[in-house]
């Protein structure tokens, strides 16, 4: 009833204001409009002003107000990527076309442990030089123990560590921070205790914040995982996240459903459960992830990674700092130039990196590799289910497609080819439901008062174009895109406007 009457109120203080000419507003007409909710789209316009829509209906054109002719295109709220590692290198591509081209509008990063910290340092430079895209993050728990532990980190944490994270963590919260992230098959996460992150959960629910996690195991001890975040959520009492929602082991595909029936069962508990997808039956990380005892020796560890996680075939490099001229080759191919057992050229090349890592600290990404892991049914089911949202785990650059394919995939693939979603309920789940489940306000709805983040696309002819050979295609369909009001994207191409405004939990944004 608030927001409601806010809304009112908001809308009617707008409308005396263009009456009496004083604003120079922009008027959408004659688009479908698709507002977040997940109610069916409507024909009305909207207007916007400055960085705020303040009125959406039947409308008329304002005297000098811009009118912009959607022409029976569809519009809707930016579109939110729950999980996004595009911050890498984002000074590098500032007009970020790959997430303008398929409507994305902001990002939510510091994923998986790994985050800036001081985060107000962080946020003070995006400030200082802002991006097409607006920026919010979380706090992660890796970056956190690096701080409090340095090198010495493969060990549980001792109390006045665990302090000093905990500090810095609700520091971050009051700087605006979403929450606690962790990565826990990476170092240095990988060693934190479920006594650690619990604690540091209960700071972040302290300070009003979120938790999400890359799980300890997406295969092998997968429910082990799910029990510790859903413990995570039960006993620090917070919203907890699961960070792209997969299985990735050969033995348990198609079995989707028990998963989301636990996650259902936790939900009826009281347990805030949710999770983020993408839409790729492969996945991107480190050499060393397959290994979770992090034995660069255990061959028996290493043959049941390349059959049961992955294959020679279904491995390949996407980084490899020791030697760039391997990055595009798979471990099959590398093993037969090196007349080789895959087995032991996997172990040889996972040795190689952790030495030079070790050698070059300052390397900011010493290897990666992208390896066919899930099975398609299993992801879309977990696309489908209710408390799934969407993101991409993608960054601006690199051989994994999904940085510049997620979200036109999920429109082609789950709405229009396989009906899988309808359009109403994919926008909400990129838009809506993800400002909601993260806590980011007045985002994710074209409602007065929000912020104008807007694509205006055609359903019909929104498509990835990026694959595993042409990582950095950009998506096509998308005819226009706003952030905060202003003009980022339009007609295939960039502007160079960079309005993007740092998100903080809850609160007011940044610009």
């Amino acid at each position: 009833m608030r927001l409601h009457l806010f809304r009112s109120a908001l809308g009617a203080a707008f409308a005396c204001l263009l009456g009496s000419g004083a604003l120079a507003s922009t008027l959408i007409v004659h688009a479908k409009v698709i507002d977040g909710s997940g109610a069916p789209a409507r024909s009305v316009s909207v207007r916007i002003d400055n960085d705020r829509v303040i009125a959406v209906g039947r409308l008329k054109p304002a005297p000098g107000e811009t009118v912009v002719d959607a022409k029976g295109l569809t519009l809707a709220p930016g579109f939110i990527d729950a999980h996004s590692h595009h911050d890498r290198r984002a000074e590098k591509t500032p007009e970020m076309a790959m997430l303008a081209a398929q409507g994305v509008t902001t990002i939510v990063v510091g994923q998986d442990g790994e985050s800036a910290v001081p985060l107000r340092t962080y946020f003070d430079q995006l400030a200082r030089s802002p991006l097409a895209v607006n920026v919010a993050s979380y706090t992660g728990h890796g970056s956190l123990r690096a701080r409090a532990m340095g090198q010495d980190y493969k060990r549980p944490a001792t109390r006045a560590e665990i302090a000093r994270m905990s500090d810095e963590l609700a520091e971050d919260l009051r700087a605006g921070s979403l929450g606690l992230s962790t990565g826990l098959e990476y170092d240095p996460g990988i060693y934190g205790t479920p006594d650690e992150v619990l604690a540091l959960a209960r700071t972040a629910a302290a300070g009003g914040g979120r938790y999400i996690s890359h799980l300890r195991s997406e295969d092998v001890r997968l429910d082990a995982a799910i029990d510790e975040i859903i413990n995570i959520g039960r006993e620090a009492k917070l919203p907890v996240q699961i960070s792209h929602l997969k299985i990735g082991i050969v033995d348990r595909w198609g079995e989707a459903p028990k998963i989301l029936a636990r996650l259902d069962a936790a939900r009826a508990q009281g347990v805030d459960i949710t999770a983020d997808v993408y839409p790729y039956g492969f996945w991107q990380s480190n050499l060393s992830v397959l290994l979770p005892e992090r034995n660069f020796e255990d061959r028996a560890a290493a043959r049941f990674a390349l059959s049961k996680l992955t294959t020679p075939e279904g491995l390949r490099i996407a980084v490899f700092a020791p030697d760039p001229s391997l990055v595009g080759k798979t471990i099959a191919q590398i093993a037969s130039e090196r007349h080789a057992d895959p087995v032991e050229t996997y172990l040889a090349l996972t040795r190689q990196s952790e030495a030079y890592g070790a050698a070059h600290p300052d390397v900011e990404r010493v290897d990666a590799v992208i390896g066919s892991a899930m099975a398609e049914s299993d992801i879309a089911a977990f696309v489908a289910w209710k408390y799934a949202v969407i993101c991409s785990d993608g960054m601006t650059h690199g051989l994994h497609p999904r940085g510049f394919g997620a979200f036109a995939k999920v429109l082609r693939a789950y709405v229009r080819e396989e009906h899988l979603l309808t359009l109403e309920q994919a926008v909400h789940k990129m838009s809506a439901q993800t400002a909601a489940q993260l806590g980011l306000a007045e985002r994710g709805a074209i409602a007065p008062g929000f912020h104008a983040d807007l694509v205006l696309f055609d359903p019909a002819r929104m498509a990835d174009r990026s694959d595993l050979e042409h990582p950095n295609a950009l998506a096509t369909g998308v005819s226009t895109v706003w952030v905060n009001g202003v003009v980022v994207f339009d007609k295939g191409a960039p502007t160079g406007a960079r309005p993007g405004e740092v998100v903080r939990r809850g609160g007011p944004s940044e610009s």
